[in-house]
């Protein structure tokens, strides 16, 4: 049974920094694509972040670039994504999700397989 438990998430005030960890079991997903998804209060859920299967290629949401980096250990199966300087906007339940292919998506439909998500809340 494939599992995603993500750990992490709390209360910060704004400026501060909080790393999320995104544990997979049940099989490896060193070949395929990961992602960070958010979904704030009244919002809809929407992409964060990727990772290729190694790793290597990275995609960010225009609003988190410069300030987010997502990185994973095959090793471990985890995925990390690293938030400094935060903001209230921000403020969010963040979900990780393993795609169907390499790459993975900004789409969600393309990730069959999710977390039960890790609530992130940064004050002002």
């Amino acid at each position: 049974q494939v599992q995603l438990v993500e750990s992490g998430g709390q209360l910060v005030q704004a400026g501060a920094s909080l790393k999320l960890s995104c544990v997979a079991s049940g099989r490896t997903f060193s070949h395929n694509g990961m992602g960070w998804f958010r979904q704030g209060p009244g919002k809809d859920r929407e992409f964060v972040a990727r990772a290729s299967g190694s790793g290597v290629v990275t995609d960010y949401l225009d609003s988190v670039k410069g300030r987010f980096t997502i990185s994973r250990d095959n090793v471990k199966n985890t995925l990390f994504l690293q938030m400094n300087s935060l903001k209230p906007d921000d403020t969010a339940v963040y979900y990780c999700a393993a795609s169907k292919d390499y790459y993975g998506s900004r789409q969600a439909s393309e990730y069959p397989y999710w977390g039960q998500g890790t609530q992130v809340t940064v004050s002002s």
